[in-house]
């Protein structure tokens, strides 16, 4: 039996790429990656797995971008649920493929507290919504209906206040779904790609760090955390624990962005400069070098982010996180920074030490002695055979003159003259 023959099209891949979880700029950059590799290898189609809540708007114009740049066709197959920025990739696919149960849309902005987004964040999206649907043929009204709740669709649950949601029956009745279908392969079937090889891409382990610790929540805990262990370490002997996951915390924030291709080297070596900039305060007078370097830390920080607001709301936390600490360590505990133990002295030359700020000759109180020097008023008197310094009440008192020692104050001596 004779081996069956493959038209060049069969032979031609067929790419799976998942679109699961939160959209964000890690997975931007792990669907960049996929596409390159699906058209370097001439794939017939790009199907992407969807099942997501949403995620970011920014990310997701950069895939609606990526999909509508590949001269690879691209087909969405809805497995659950495509709401808000999925809603967005998959209207910039050019088909829409749905299991029974799925649903797409609610793809109105929320912000980083969950609330509705403003007027101008809210108007560009509706303008985005609609023109995706229009490019792929579709009725913008529906597009529209997803982003804003103010559009009445009754006739499909979506009064004025709601968000409309297509179930897959609704989006095959609007022809937002090609079809709806049960598995993946009837989607090749549909694609006429069955039998295609099926290549499934998975996200490297780099990827998955990457996507992780550029989530929005997890950034202020990172920064938070960096910050948290660095203050730690200045009140701890040597080097530990708090430091070490200080920068750990910080190896991670910086990675994961370059990972993501939302920082690039220039925002390490900013950071690195900032780094020794604060260190060489240490040795430099004037302060000059350390503010220079604080403003070169922050700076790498919001140039590694994508976003700019967040990311200074994410230092904003990690510096209440850190001054807190600080507090806590100071008034609470007790504790002082080692680094300041360094620089400052901090022995005291008390009493209680075995110091003492000057010799008192109380003993001479009362004592007679000729002066050597004339007063004018201080001068030299001999008491005992010895020579002391002394000074006069006020007054002049001349050379050879005998004098009593009327008061004594640490070193200070007065002498009083006595008449002949």
């Amino acid at each position: 039996m004779g081996v069956p023959f493959l038209s060049k099209a069969e032979e031609r891949p067929v790419y799976i790429v998942p679109v699961h979880h939160e959209v964000e700029k890690g997975l931007y950059a792990f669907m960049k990656r996929a596409f390159q590799e699906a058209e370097e290898n001439e794939a017939q189609l790009i199907v992407l797995d969807i099942h997501t809540p949403g995620g970011a708007v920014d990310a997701a114009g950069e895939i609606g971008k990526l999909l509508d740049e590949t001269d690879t066709r691209t087909v969405a197959f809805i497995n659950d649920r495509a709401l808000s920025a999925g809603a967005f990739i998959s209207l910039h696919t050019d088909a829409i493929y749905m299991v029974p149960n799925a649903q797409i849309g609610a793809a109105a902005i929320i912000d980083q507290q969950g609330n509705m987004a403003d007027k101008k964040a809210q108007s560009y999206w509706r303008s985005a919504m609609k023109s995706a649907a229009e490019t792929s043929g579709l009725d913008p009204k529906y597009a529209i209906a997803m982003a804003d709740p103010d559009v009445d669709l009754p006739e499909y649950n979506a009064g004025r206040g709601e968000l409309l949601t297509f179930s897959s029956k609704e989006a095959l009745e609007t022809g937002y779904s090609k079809a709806t279908v049960n598995r993946l392969e009837e989607v090749l079937q549909y694609e006429k790609a069955k039998g295609a090889p099926v290549v499934k891409v998975k996200e490297s382990w780099a990827e998955k760090v990457a996507r992780f610790v550029t989530h929005p929540i997890v950034v202020p805990i990172l920064l938070s955390l960096a910050s948290l262990g660095l203050i730690l370490e200045l009140y701890s002997p040597g080097f530990g624990l708090p430091g070490s996951v200080g920068l750990a915390s910080l190896l991670l924030f910086f990675y994961g962005h370059l990972v993501a291709g939302l920082a690039g080297y220039e925002s390490v070596l900013l950071f690195i400069v900032g780094v020794l900039l604060i260190a060489a305060e240490l040795f430099l007078p004037g302060g000059i070098a350390g503010i220079l370097g604080l403003s070169a830390v922050t700076g790498s920080i919001l140039l590694a982010g994508d976003n700019v607001k967040w990311m200074g709301i994410s230092l904003i936390i990690a510096m209440a996180v850190s001054i807190a600490a600080m507090i806590i360590m100071v008034k609470v505990l007790g504790k002082k920074m080692k680094f300041f133990r360094k620089i400052i002295l901090t022995d005291s030359t008390n009493t209680e030490s075995g110091y003492v700020s000057n010799v008192s000759r109380s003993e001479l109180l009362e004592k007679i002695g000729i002066t050597k020097t004339p007063f004018r008023p201080a001068g030299t008197v001999i008491i005992d055979g010895e020579r002391v310094d002394a000074v006069s009440e006020g007054g002049f008192i001349g050379t050879g003159k005998k004098v009593k020692v009327v008061k004594v104050e640490g070193a200070r001596i007065v002498v009083r003259e006595l008449e002949e």
